[in-house]
Order: C-alpha cells, then sequence, then structure tokens
C-alpha cells in the first residue's frame, strides 16, 4: 500500500490529486474500410479509451451490439451485409441494446443522409475524414447529454 492508498490496489482516493480525466466510454466502431477503422480506434486509444472494439460490417455490429453494452458507436452508413441505417433500425427493434447507447454516424455524405437518421433519433454526426478533435468534441458532447 502507497501513502495516499485508501484502496489497497495503488489507487489514489476519490478526489485527490490533480483533476481526474473521466473514465473511458466502452465504443464500437463500425466501419468497413479497414485504415479508416485502425485510425478511428488509435485516436480513441489517444484519447484516453482502451474499451474499443471494431465491426467491419454491419452484420458483426449488430453482433458485438448483440453480445456487449456500449457507451457510444461510431457507425459508418455504407457497409456490406447490413448497412448503418440496418444497424440503427436493429438497435431499435432491441430497445435494451439501445439503452444508454449515442450513436454518431460517421459519413462523408452525412449532410444528405440527415433527415432520414433524425426519424430514426441520431441526431450526431461526424464527417469522413474524421479529425481528433472533432472526434474529441463528440465525445464531450456524449458525456454532457449523459
Amino acid at each position: 500500500m502507497t501513502s495516499g492508498d485508501t484502496h489497497g490496489d495503488g489507487r489514489a482516493p476519490e478526489g485527490s490529486g490533480p483533476a481526474r480525466r473521466p473514465a473511458g466510454l466502452r465504443v464500437l466502431v463500425a466501419e468497413d474500410f479497414e485504415p479508416v477503422r485502425t485510425l478511428t480506434t488509435r485516436m480513441l486509444n489517444k484519447l484516453g479509451h482502451a474499451d474499443v472494439d471494431e465491426a467491419e460490417d454491419g452484420q458483426e455490429a449488430v453482433d458485438a451490439l448483440a453480445a456487449k453494452h456500449y457507451d457510444l458507436l461510431l457507425l459508418d452508413m455504407s457497409m456490406p451485409h447490413l448497412s448503418g441505417m440496418d444497424v440503427v433500425r436493429w438497435l431499435h427493434a432491441h430497445p435494451d441494446r439501445l439503452q444508454g447507447l449515442s450513436i454518431v454516424v460517421v459519413s462523408a455524405a452525412a449532410h444528405e443522409e440527415r433527415p432520414m437518421l433524425n426519424e430514426l433519433g441520431v441526431t450526431m454526426m461526424l464527417p469522413k475524414p474524421v479529425r481528433i478533435q472533432q472526434l474529441s468534441d463528440v465525445i464531450d458532447a456524449v458525456r454532457a447529454s449523459r
């Protein structure tokens, strides 16, 4: 046990030391283009989010969402097997998986898809290519909405 360690596991007591960075989010990155998926995951890791899973198509996204609860879904709209829109519809058919989940559509054509996405309750969008500051801003907005 170190000095100031009240948990017996090396963790400092709550509220001690410098301002604490918020805990990382559980994130699913659903993107069929591997370089974009990998880069997005790396940016999330750099922003302090270590619990990041990847799905390379819509069916993998649905399988991951069925198996685990996430805080954030970064969702490409154009994917094989199931589109991003199909994934959102699946989530609405499974409200227990939608609870506590923020969906952010990542798309080069997000502005064209906005009306349909708004009807499905998706209001957050990121344009491609994703920049780390934009991603950080969206994560801050997700945290603020909780």
